[in-house]
C-alpha cells in the first residue's frame, strides 16, 4: 500500500514538472517576433544628391529608436528598379513603405498596389501623383522657389536677363519650385534667355549646358539652378571663363560645397531645408502608420491630382553670406571649419 502511494506521488511530481517545463516553451507575448515586428521598406531615387545620405541616416536612426527595422534600397535613378523594389516590399509584407520617387507618375500603379494590400505608403519629399498615398511629407517647395526668386530679383532688379537650369520634368517638385520662383519674379519682368532640364538631376548635364550655350549665358545677370549640385557645375563652367563672380547663381539644399561657395562669393544664396527635422518627423509618422495609429501632425491636405491626402510641409530658410553663421553653423547643419575651409581670415 505504501509502495502504491509512493508511486502515485512520484508520478504526480513528474507530471507537474513536465507541465511547467512545457509551458516555458511558449513565446513571451511582449517580445517582438519577426511576424509582429515593425518593418519599413525605404526606396531612394539615388544618392547622387548629397542630402539624401543625411536623410537616410537620420530616418533610420529615428525609426530604430522607435523599435522599427528599416530596409533601405537605392534605385540608382532607374524607375523600373524602384518599381521592383516596391513590389519586393509588398511581397515581403512590410509594415510601411517610404518612397523618394524618381518619377512622379510612373510609380502610381505600384503605390496603389501597396495601399490596396493594406501597406501604408509615405511619399518622402516628392509626391507620387494620383496614387492616394497615406502621407506626403516634404518641404514647402513653392516657398523654396519664392526664396530663390526673391534672392535673384532683389539683386538684379527689373528687366534683367536670367537663365534657368532645372531638375527633370519627371520630378513634380521641379514644377512646384518653378511656380514659386515665377510668382516671386512676376513684377520684375525678367527675360529668360535659355533654360534646360537636367535628367536624373545629373550635375554634368548643367556643366554641358552652360558650355554649349556660353554665348547666351554671358548675357545673363543671374542663373537659377534647381539645386546646389547643379549650381556647382554651373559655377564650375563659369569659373573657367572668369565669370563665376559676375553672374549671380542660386540653388537649394545648403550642401556644404554650396555654403563654401557662398562665403567665397561665387554663389549668391541657397535655400536651407532642415533635413534632420523632416527625417525625424517622417520616421515618427511612418512608425505610427505602420502601427495603425493616427497622424496628429498631418494637419493639412494635398491634392495629388485624384485624392486629398494627408500632407505635412516644413518651411525652408534662405541662406546668404550675412546669415550663414546663424542658420547653418549655429544650428549644427554644417561645421564652421567645413564652411570656411577655403576662406582666410581677411575674407571673413
Amino acid at each position: 500500500m505504501r509502495k502504491r502511494a509512493l508511486l502515485a506521488l512520484l508520478l504526480a511530481f513528474v507530471f507537474l514538472f513536465t507541465s511547467c517545463k512545457s509551458g516555458n516553451k511558449n513565446p513571451d507575448q511582449n517580445q517582438p517576433t519577426k511576424e509582429n515586428a515593425c518593418t519599413i521598406g525605404m526606396s531612394f531615387d539615388s544618392f547622387v544628391i548629397e542630402r539624401w545620405i543625411r536623410d537616410r541616416d537620420v530616418f533610420v536612426s529615428t525609426a530604430n529608436g522607435l523599435g522599427a527595422e528599416v530596409n533601405v534600397q537605392s534605385a540608382n535613378g532607374d524607375v523600373q528598379t524602384q518599381i521592383t523594389q516596391i513590389k519586393y516590399f509588398i511581397k515581403s509584407k512590410v509594415s510601411a513603405i517610404v518612397i523618394v520617387t524618381i518619377d512622379s507618375d510612373a510609380l502610381t500603379p505600384v503605390i496603389e498596389e501597396a495601399e490596396n494590400a493594406g501597406i501604408p505608403v509615405v511619399c518622402y519629399d516628392r509626391i507620387v501623383r494620383n496614387a492616394g498615398c497615406s502621407l506626403y511629407i516634404s518641404f514647402d517647395n513653392e516657398s523654396v522657389g519664392k526664396a530663390m526668386g526673391k534672392g535673384i530679383c532683389e539683386k538684379i532688379g527689373k528687366g534683367a536677363n536670367i537663365v534657368k537650369v532645372m531638375g527633370p520634368n519627371s520630378d513634380y517638385n521641379v514644377e512646384q519650385v518653378m511656380n514659386g520662383f515665377d510668382k516671386a519674379c512676376a513684377d520684375y519682368e525678367l527675360k529668360v534667355l535659355a533654360s534646360c532640364n537636367c535628367d536624373e538631376w545629373k550635375p554634368e548635364a548643367a556643366y554641358d549646358f552652360i558650355n554649349t550655350n556660353i554665348d547666351t549665358v554671358k548675357e545673363a545677370q543671374a542663373i537659377m539652378c534647381g539645386n546646389d549640385a547643379l549650381a556647382g557645375e554651373v559655377i564650375h563652367a563659369l569659373a573657367e571663363r572668369g565669370l563665376s563672380k559676375k553672374i549671380y547663381t542660386v540653388g537649394q539644399d545648403a550642401d556644404v560645397e554650396a555654403c563654401q561657395r557662398i562665403v567665397e562669393g561665387t554663389q549668391l544664396m541657397t535655400v536651407c531645408k532642415p533635413v534632420d527635422k523632416l527625417a525625424i518627423l517622417a520616421a515618427e509618422c511612418t512608425v505610427k502608420l505602420a502601427k495603425g495609429e493616427p497622424l496628429d501632425n498631418a494637419v493639412s491636405k494635398f491634392n495629388d491630382g485624384k485624392h486629398e491626402i494627408p500632407y505635412i510641409a516644413i518651411q525652408p530658410v534662405a541662406v546668404y553670406k550675412n546669415n550663414i553663421d546663424d542658420i547653418i553653423i549655429n544650428s549644427g547643419f554644417h561645421r564652421y571649419e567645413e564652411v570656411y575651409m577655403n576662406v582666410d581670415n581677411k575674407q571673413k
